[in-house]
């Protein structure tokens, strides 16, 4: 019987290409489809590969009766249901490592250009106004860059930040210590990286333990100054708690890929604010980054349906549909 592979999201055609050459595999690749179309192209399908544009819900799955396996071209998996998954004997892979130097450029470049008012001196001089001292910046040589999260983008972004002669220190409850002092990076406690981080960096999923854990409590035991970038989770930051510290001076600048709610509303508390830069989650939105994650989704998926082999898997434990 042949598998069917279903690609209802926006993928890279290296990605396309690697299926059709698949024994076996009948592919269709309609591109990012509405919710009700969807549902009814995926019918028959033994897998999907999805980027974030597909939420992979548990009306989703429910649709889906033939459905094995589904692939995230990226690293989070915050579209997928995880337990509706496992229920269902559904393994869920992701692709870790494709957008890792995407990522850890962005949030580098994020860093840089709040640092130097970069964003706001190009609109100043496109509105024909010259601020040379209005816009003083800082140098990032010498100061603290603070990480939460040391996984693989967290690693990039230090030995980058070590480049620029920075101090760069972490928390990551889950990372071996021996990791960590292989690239000479402390792992010390949340509190102690509040205290001592010029620049806070986030690099953590958004999990009960973690959603919101940017409040007002812990802005209050951060360092008097501090710059904070996000280009991880938009649910990691309590926004109006950030506003009011940005509003108060507590928080020099913030600077944002990632929103709770994507696109933000028009009211986002922090949407206007001249301390703020914003990016539209651009962080992995490089064409290479694109097509390398399509690509391993491919070949993840063609090797599990194929030869049962099953990699990056986010639900571990699943009982494989025969």
């Amino acid at each position: 019987m042949t598998i069917h592979v279903s690609v209802p999201d926006n993928v890279h055609q290296n990605a396309i290409d690697i299926l059709q050459g698949a024994a076996g595999i009948r592919v269709t690749a309609p591109g990012l489809m509405e919710r009700a179309d969807l549902l009814e192209a995926i019918v028959d399908a033994d897998a999907i590969i999805i980027r974030s544009g597909v939420k992979a819900d548990a009306e989703l799955i429910a649709a889906a009766p033939r459905l094995k396996a589904i692939a995230r071209a990226g690293v989070g998996v915050d579209n997928v249901d995880l337990a509706a998954a496992t229920a269902n004997g559904i393994v869920v892979m992701n692709t870790p490592g494709g957008n890792t130097i995407s990522t850890a450029e962005h949030t580098f470049g994020l860093m840089i250009a709040l640092s130097r008012h970069i964003a706001r001196g190009h609109q100043s001089l496109l509105e024909g106004r010259w601020e040379r001292k209005a816009l003083g910046g800082v140098e990032l040589k010498g100061k603290t860059l603070g990480l939460i999260g040391l996984g693989r983008i967290g690693q990039a972004i230090a030995l980058r930040a070590q480049a620029f002669e920075m101090r760069v220190i972490a928390h990551d409850p889950y990372l071996p210590p021996a990791v960590a002092a292989e690239i000479d990076v402390p792992l010390l406690s949340l509190p102690e990286v509040y205290a001592r981080a010029d620049y806070l960096s986030l690099h953590a999923l958004a999990t009960e333990e973690t959603r919101g854990m940017i409040n007002a409590d812990a802005i209050a035991a951060m360092k008097d100054g501090v710059r904070i970038i996000n280009a991880s989770r938009g649910a990691l930051i309590v926004s109006g708690d950030l506003a009011a510290a940005l509003q108060s001076g507590k928080v020099a600048g913030a600077a944002l890929d990632v929103y709770e709610q994507e696109p933000p509303p028009a009211d986002h508390p922090l949407i206007g604010l001249p301390n703020v830069l914003h990016t539209p989650h651009l962080a992995a939105s490089t064409a290479d980054a694109q097509v390398t994650v399509a690509v391993e989704a491919a070949e993840l998926i063609v090797d599990y349906l194929l030869n049962g082999v099953a990699a990056n898997v986010c639900n571990p434990g699943t009982q494989s549909k025969s």
